[in-house]
């Protein structure tokens, strides 16, 4: 008899620990996951599909005013915030319902509590104190907003996790925070019909991309009615008897309904058991990984945003196919975390595949620099004050696209097949080579011959 209950026991019921657990028992493994709250993760339950459906309901505000310039009288109008929740929730029981039954196909035995490791092969189920022990056991429990505990006031924030379960809707909004899930939040605030302001302490929103996208993005969030204050934070919050007032540092005084952090996560590990198992964690807590997600302890793997390397759901289920396919399907590979296409559900969208102009000038001491910054055929005849932009990077020596930046509709759905061609290598004589799509515009990629700029170190 063995003396493991389970060849694999993963610790998260996310996206990643999902795909791995399904993938290892589609090889004969006896497969055992255990997830505190609902299957399927950040990403479907309080993450990015929420968040989307969130994002299409904000819109709507812009497409009836916009409607107006092609002929279409749009009636009286009105948002009901409690619809969207129901419609919402919805949705989200049944895609984890979708997670929980691929589970059971595959055989995996799910137990709906927290579980901790006490060794390297012993994992122990709160809810009823049993403890399993397993060969192999799979640490995926994702990460955890961010909140800077030394604010006075901080307790009456709120983080994502919060926003999609609000009663009412707040009329007054502040979101703290640059980063994608910050303007992603500002944006939809405000379609929605609050009055928004984002506060970053950084000098320009979404650090890490390029700088054209974000002055851009940053110029078309105010266009919007969107208040964007850059270089400063939050000193102290109070709550009144009509909402919330934030003093920042820089001396302004600010009223809201809701205050909304998105000022990072870190990786959700605290009382996991890692210490007693050996596990070895970064400073922030972050479980570390080789290449091929093994931590210093034989027995204990790690994927997702646990380990703090990419945290994008794809990249986490990638992680988690490749640990399966290598432990129990001797197919060994490891998850390629380079030319990840991304995308930012901003008002106005950014999809993005590749370096960034720095990044790119950094690595290949000059760069030729494609750029086309215009009124998209839509707004001819809506008339609003919207620009998209297009941006291609080149190095010079090979010719090759290293770096594809796009700010405008539909942006993150064209970096996906942006991201086919970067990855197999396409040249700016490939893009040239391309039939442009007319009257579209994405064949501003492949219209644009001479370059904006020509940047040598």
């Amino acid at each position: 008899m063995s003396e493991f209950d389970y060849d694999l026991f993963v610790v998260g019921g996310g996206s990643g620990g999902v795909r791995a657990a399904r993938i290892a028992a589609g090889y004969g493994a006896r497969v055992g996951i255990a997830e505190e709250y609902r299957y399927g993760g950040t990403c479907v339950i309080r993450g990015c599909v929420p968040k989307k459906l969130f994002v299409y309901a904000s819109k709507f505000s812009e497409e009836f005013e916009d409607a107006a310039g092609f002929g279409w009288s749009v009636g009286e109008r009105s948002f009901d915030w409690e619809r969207l929740i129901d419609a919402k929730d919805r949705e989200i029981a049944r895609l984890e319902g979708v997670y929980r039954r691929n589970l059971e196909r595959t055989g995996v035995e799910m137990f709906d509590t927290r579980a901790v490791l006490e060794d390297a092969h012993t994992v122990h189920l709160m809810s009823d104190g049993r403890r399993v022990r397993a060969k192999t056991i799979l640490i995926a429990v994702g990460a955890t907003p961010n909140v800077d505990a030394s604010l006075p006031g901080c307790e009456h924030v709120i983080t994502s996790n919060e926003a999609f379960h609000l009663s009412d809707f707040p009329k007054r909004v502040m979101v703290a925070g640059g980063g994608y899930i910050a303007v992603e939040f500002a944006g939809i605030f405000n379609g929605l019909g609050a009055e928004t302001t984002l506060i970053y302490r950084g000098e320009e929103i979404l650090r890490g991309f390029d700088d054209d996208l974000r002055k851009a993005l940053h110029e078309e969030m105010e266009k919007k009615g969107i208040r964007v204050i850059c270089g400063d934070v939050f000193k102290s919050i109070e709550k009144t008897a009509d909402g919330l007032v934030g003093t920042t540092r820089g001396g302004e005084t600010l009223e809201a309904d809701q205050i909304l952090f998105a000022i990072g996560r870190r990786p959700n590990t605290a009382g996991l058991g890692l210490d007693a198992a050996g596990v070895a964690v970064s400073q922030t807590g972050a479980v570390i990984v080789d290449g091929q997600s093994r931590t210093n302890v034989p027995s204990i793997y790690a994927v997702g945003d646990v380990t703090d390397r990419v945290n994008l759901t794809p990249v986490a289920i990638r992680e988690g196919h490749a640990f399966a396919d290598t432990v129990f399907g001797g197919r060994e590979w490891s998850a390629d975390h380079s030319l990840i296409p991304t995308a930012v559900f901003s008002q106005p969208e950014i999809g993005t595949v590749g370096l960034t102009q720095a990044e790119a000038l950094a690595k290949h001491g000059g760069v030729d620099v494609y750029r086309a910054h215009f009124r998209p055929m839509k707004h001819t005849l809506s008339g609003r004050d919207e620009k998209m932009l297009m941006k291609v990077l080149v190095e010079p020596e090979g010719n090759r696209v290293v770096g594809v930046h796009i700010l405008g509709a539909d942006a993150g759905e064209l970096s996906q097949v942006l991201g086919i061609a970067l990855k197999m290598g396409a040249t700016k004589a490939d893009f040239d080579a391309t039939m442009a799509v007319h009257p579209t515009a994405a064949e501003e990629l492949v219209t644009m011959r001479e370059p904006s700029e020509r940047i040598r170190s």
